[in-house]
């Protein structure tokens, strides 16, 4: 057989395997769909799996646990010459990622659908050429599900070589710890990663172009939380701008504009992470009419369609937020379509996580922009340092804001800085795709003594009704 002769059928081919491709392709195999994926990468699980949200997460976990080590005297524990393996870090962290991943080879093999590595592009609406290690050169389908994710934008005058001048691809790699690392963007990955570095013993300088870090989540939580990781050996620079950088011996040197100063800083090490863009430049989209908008995001309906009725868009690759959850509730949608289903993308929030010391998390309206829809609004802050279970954690620095209509007291927003606020802001995205309002919260039994009790605390806040934050009482 000639390598590259095989043309292939089937129901439903998926391009790209991560965090919508992989459950795409399961739920159009649900129905017993012939389903085909094609991933470039010799690793299933996309950049989320193997180069972003587990690997950097479990990253984060391992230097928490050194930087909590240190810290433990006043409870009574000491730990002494607690050192920082690096290689079994990186082993650690990897052993999760391989688990992972053969966990969705082993879902792929149970449900029948055939992974080829390999390039692919349209060479008709029907038509898929494929380009790698497979006989396979030509898929036949009769859908298809684009889930090829995004890519790193890099900068002018930067020349990347993946070792001393890197992205956010090759940031865990983990060679070696830094003694001086420079962080050229102050949004999500930038802080993270910021954060972990610090607490591993570098001396961090982010340089964030606009005048406050992670500009898109309300202010208020990312103020508590840039001032707690600059305790960590981490310096943001605000209205800074990135010129240059070069490598000059084992030096990165940058030049940058900081509040229009020219300014120079040497590293051992320069991270660029000033954002992703979609990965939908090679695909031979215009050959079938597939349409982009301006910045190359894949245009779709709320059924995950592009203007091919056949033919669905998903993740990175659409507009909106580059987030791994909704690139997997967009691949449930998708699936079900091509699968004869009549499935809508109706959510009305989408969460964002920040997994920094603290945790930082944000679902639905901010104050300005429910005021800016024209609702008089109720905003509230419960404090963690009234809460036993934060004071436990001793991270007491943090609240819970509640934003409401003040005529139905319909809950718009809400905003956390604090431990463990990752796993409660599930709870909020629940309240406010349900319409839930303050005293629908306000009402659940929260257990005790736990970190959720914040949202039903600050819910009684908003009402006036809390027993835990003093406030006048009322007299008729």
């Amino acid at each position: 057989m000639v390598v590259g002769s095989l043309t292939v059928e089937c129901d439903v081919v998926v391009i790209g395997s991560g965090p919508g491709g992989y459950i795409a392709a399961i739920r159009a195999a649900q129905f017993g769909k012939d389903v085909i994926v094609i991933e470039k990468e010799k690793k299933v699980g996309g950049v989320c799996l193997n180069k972003g949200c587990i690997p950097t997460k479990a990253i984060i976990t391992s230097s928490n646990y050194y930087n909590i080590l240190s810290q433990l005297e006043h409870m009574g524990i000491s730990a002494k010459d607690v050192n920082v393996d690096i290689d079994k870090m990186r082993e650690w962290k990897d052993n999760i990622v391989s688990k992972l991943e053969l966990g969705i080879r082993g879902l792929f093999k149970k449900y029948g659908i055939e992974l080829i590595q390999g390039n692919a592009s349209f060479k008709t609406k029907h038509e898929l050429n494929v380009f790698g290690q497979s006989d396979v050169n030509t898929i036949k389908f009769k859908n298809a599900i684009i889930a090829t994710g995004s890519l790193p934008i890099k900068i002018p005058n930067v020349e990347f070589d993946n070792n001393k001048i890197i992205t956010s691809d090759e940031v865990f790699k983990l060679e070696n710890i830094p003694k001086k690392i420079v962080i050229i963007g102050g949004g999500y990955i930038g802080t993270e990663m910021g954060t972990v570095y610090g607490k591993l013993g570098s001396e961090v300088h982010i340089l964030e172009g606009g005048s406050r870090l992670i500009s898109i989540l309300d202010s208020e939580i990312v103020e508590v939380m840039a001032k707690e990781i600059s305790k960590f050996n981490v310096t943001s620079h605000f209205n800074s701008l990135a010129k240059s950088a070069k490598i000059q011996g084992d030096k990165v040197v940058i030049e940058y504009s900081e509040h229009g100063s020219d300014q120079t800083i040497e590293c051992d090490k320069l991270l660029v992470v000033v954002g992703r863009k979609p990965n939908s430049g090679d695909l031979n989209l215009d050959k079938v009419g597939i349409e982009l908008t301006p910045k190359g995001f894949i245009n779709v309906d709320t059924q995950m369609r592009t203007n091919l009725e056949h033919i669905y868009a998903i993740g990175d690759v659409v507009p909106g937020p580059m987030l791994a959850h909704k690139a997997t509730r967009e691949a449930k949608i998708a699936a079900e379509n091509a699968c004869g289903e009549n499935s809508f993308m109706t959510n009305k929030v989408i969460p964002s996580v920040v997994y920094n010391d603290p945790e930082i998390a944000s679902v639905g309206l901010t104050k300005d922009e429910a005021e800016d829809k024209g609702y008089e609004v109720i905003c509230e802050k419960f404090p963690y340092s009234a809460l036993g279970r934060a004071q436990m954690f001793e991270k007491t620095s943090g609240f819970v804001k509640i934003i409401a209509d003040k005529k139905t007291k319909l809950i718009l927003g809400v905003h956390m800085v604090g431990p463990h606020v990752s796993e409660n802001i599930a709870e909020a995205t629940l309240a406010i795709e349900m319409s839930a309002t303050l005293d629908d919260v306000a009402n659940i039994i929260h257990p005790h003594p736990t970190v959720s009790e914040g949202i039903g605390e600050a819910s009684e806040l908003a009402l006036g009704k809390s027993v835990n934050i003093y406030r006048e009482p009322k007299h008729d």
